[in-house]
């Protein structure tokens, strides 16, 4: 099996990964928001709209 972020072989250790440094990066991958699964449920929307426009209205309020 090879490390999904950069393809060298996996280490058990670290599986599926090389390395902690590649396991640390796919963890900021996920903390960051790089992967998400998009959505065309119009119910989805509506929650990431309103999500969105209270972040606009309390900036500094923290999200659920």
């Amino acid at each position: 099996m090879s490390c999904p972020i950069c393809e060298r072989d996996s280490d058990a250790k670290f599986r599926p990964f090389c390395s902690k440094r590649c396991a640390d990066v796919d963890l900021a991958k996920w903390l960051s928001g790089s992967y998400a699964i998009p959505s065309d449920d119009p119910e989805d929307m509506q929650t990431a709209a309103e999500a969105f426009e209270e972040h606009l209205q309390n900036p500094q309020r923290k999200p659920h």
